[in-house]
């Protein structure tokens, strides 16, 4: 099966996404947020918003884009994720999203389709996102290969600056699914253990992104979601619930850092990137 090289540079009509604080706090407490995190949890207090939120308005983007590239919705596997953020999310607010077909690219033995988006408060533009998705059995096209992006390097030797540990409840998935992914690979057993994972279902790649988020909220930015610019993480091996996820973070030059997390006592990280925040 080949993908529709066509479909690269087409972009979607606006579409909205409606939420209140109630939307924003079942999201934080699907990416693990507790009691000590109030501010994210509780409407007296705002709420806050959780900044990996901004993938939420993209969900209903993610499957007509799959099938304008050709690509079959049962063959992808979220490779990569980035948020890109431009001002604090409101806590309740009407959005308007544009997505888009970025790139199409060869693999041999699989490819990548990557689509972006922009959400906008009004006229405001508030982030945008990238997505990186891989599509087994689709390589071999003669397509081209992806464009170098920006990497930040663990530094060789060099002690983290932060390091956040958390034990992701047996029913996480289940919780965080409510938010609107919902493959049922994060949910049914017989599910998984017909696509290969006989353990059971498995963690959402994004709510390991929104685990990871808020590290980064714990360490450099001190709590602060406006402090967070920018957060790209690669998807390297499948999570489960009830793992221990332990997120380290190096710093490295301005403002960025560089991020790996690990999933108990497995010894090869299961996401690694970067993050950018601003200085106060």
């Amino acid at each position: 099966m080949s993908l529709d090289l066509g479909a690269v540079g087409y972009e979607t009509a606006p579409f909205t996404f409606e939420y209140d604080f109630k939307t924003v706090i079942l999201y934080a407490l699907g990416v693990g947020c507790t009691e000590n995190e109030l501010d994210f949890l509780y409407e007296g207090r705002g709420p806050r918003v959780v900044p990996s939120f901004a993938v939420v308005p993209s969900y209903p983007a993610l499957e007509p884009l799959v099938k304008k590239a050709g690509a079959d919705m049962t063959k992808v596997v979220h490779g990569a994720q980035s948020i890109t953020l431009h001002a604090s999310i409101p806590s309740a607010a009407t959005l308007t999203t544009i997505a888009k077909i970025d790139g199409i690219y060869d693999f041999k033995r699989l490819s990548q389709v990557v689509f972006s988006t922009r959400s906008y408060h009004k006229e405001q533009l508030l982030f945008e996102t990238e997505w990186t998705l891989v599509v087994r059995d689709t390589g071999g096209f003669g397509g081209p290969r992806p464009p170098k992006g920006i990497t930040v390097k663990v530094p060789a030797e060099q002690a983290p600056q932060f390091e956040v540990s958390e034990t992701i409840p047996k029913a996480q998935a289940l919780l965080y699914r409510l938010s609107g992914d919902l493959n049922p690979l994060h949910a049914d057993p017989a599910f998984a253990s017909e696509v290969g994972f006989e353990q059971g279902p498995i963690l959402h790649g994004l709510c390991t992104f929104g685990y990871v988020t808020r590290a980064m909220l714990f360490g450099p930015c001190n709590g602060a979601p406006e402090r967070l610019r920018h957060v790209t993480l690669q998807f390297k091996k499948p999570v489960w619930p009830g793992e221990t996820l332990r997120t380290l973070g190096y710093a490295g030059l301005e403002q960025r850092f560089a991020l790996s997390a690990f999933a108990s006592d497995r010894p090869e990280a299961v996401v690694g990137g970067w993050a950018e925040v601003t200085s106060k």
